[in-house]
């Protein structure tokens, strides 16, 4: 028999429905997609640090977990509200069903609740602290909730962020990522014709994926990296990843990047975007409830073209703030938020929006090619 749980806001209103999942209380930032598919990618996307994610979509775990689709080495979320949980998934790589999955990463979730009402309510108030209980009365819980931590106040990024550095290949899931054949002409005695540095803010697989499949080998370096440490390594160029959080509590990073973009081509993805616009004296402030699904039209300013979108950050570069070194290049068709920005003479530009996806669209992989040609401009004009 399924046990009752409750999800509780930070407003007071409270949603009654059934524990699934790890049993345990979990609270965190609430926050909505409006992806259709991709809920493993989700789950597993190290920019949901410290946040309790509830998909619009409302029938979840129909086509199950596997091995193929985490974006990270973990669930990084705190919590999880579905409308409906599939317990009979159906697809040939499935190997767990999203309880399962959940169980086995520690994460609780809750199903039954009318996520449409949740999602009116997020985006009428804005995002706000939640708690999902299947202990607690909504009083207990409520007051739990107020003494706990307010998300904007913990930096997110030291909790995803990768031990120690790595290079891609070396690790046991890049057997699974790269059959690619380009992957193994690479390893038949190619060499990646680039060297690049990520810099793990909340890096995601695909992004390493990525780069491979455009002749780049990639090593990973924690966030704490000092510019010095990551020009020693001699790379092609940098990458900023996404990332968890608000960039204010970054200036540990941002302190290396303003190093770093003078030196190397530079290449940031949502948080990366914010860390470079932070590094040239731009500020950043925090959406009223975030930008993230996979159909986010993004007007590109240079061609006029829009291209559809993957989003997931709660954060936007304030464009009034940007020196005059930088424009802005993108710009989101729902709000006139900024979602690109670049150097006018140095070869450095960064997206607001997952330019790798998963989940959403692969509209914009064109972006890794136009950071490859920046390296090989950088490259053939020493």
């Amino acid at each position: 028999m399924a046990k009752p749980a409750i999800l509780i806001l930070a407003d007071g209103s409270t949603y009654e429905g059934y524990s699934f999942g790890a049993e345990k209380d979990a609270a965190g930032e609430a926050v909505f997609n409006t992806s259709m598919a991709g809920y493993q990618e989700m789950l597993t996307d190290p920019s949901y640090a410290g946040q309790i994610l509830i998909p619009t979509y409302p029938l979840i775990g129909n086509y199950g977990t596997n091995q193929e689709d985490d974006e990270s080495r973990r669930i990084q979320v705190r919590g999880f509200v579905v409308r409906e949980e599939c317990d009979l998934p159906s697809h040939y790589l499935k190997n767990k069903t999203i309880h399962e999955y959940l169980v086995e990463g520690g994460v609780p979730g809750i199903w039954g609740v009318d996520t449409r009402a949740i999602t009116r309510r997020l985006r009428s108030a804005g995002v706000m602290m939640g708690m999902i209980t299947s202990t607690k009365t909504p009083a207990e819980a409520l007051k739990a909730l107020k003494q706990a931590p307010d998300y904007g106040s913990i930096d997110f990024v030291k909790e995803v962020t990768c031990e120690k550095q790595y290079r891609w290949f070396d690790t046991a899931a890049h057997h699974r990522w790269f059959d690619t054949a380009a992957h193994h002409k690479w390893h038949n005695g190619d060499k990646a014709r680039f060297h690049v540095v990520a810099l793990d803010c909340g890096l995601k697989y695909n992004i390493l994926k990525l780069l491979a499949s455009h002749g780049c080998r990639a090593t990973v370096v924690p966030c704490t990296a000092s510019a010095e440490e990551i020009l020693e390594l001699k790379p092609d160029g940098v990458l900023l990843s996404p990332g968890p959080g608000d960039p204010v509590l970054l200036d540990y990073i941002v302190g290396n990047v303003r190093k770093l973009v003078e030196k190397k081509p530079v290449m940031g993805i949502c948080l990366g975007n914010q860390l470079i616009a932070r590094a040239y004296g731009g500020r950043t402030f925090k959406l009223k409830f975030g930008h993230r699904g996979a159909n986010h039209p993004v007007r590109e300013l240079a061609t006029g073209r829009v291209h559809i979108t993957a989003q997931n950050h709660g954060y936007a570069v304030d464009g009034d703030s940007l020196p005059t070194e930088l424009e802005v290049t993108h710009i989101n068709l729902n709000d006139g938020t900024v979602e690109g920005i670049r150097h006018k003479s140095l070869p450095i530009f960064a997206v607001q929006y997952h330019a790798e996806a998963s989940p959403g669209p692969l509209d914009n992989t064109y972006l890794f090619r136009q950071f490859v040609e920046m390296m090989e401009g950088k490259r053939g004009g020493e």
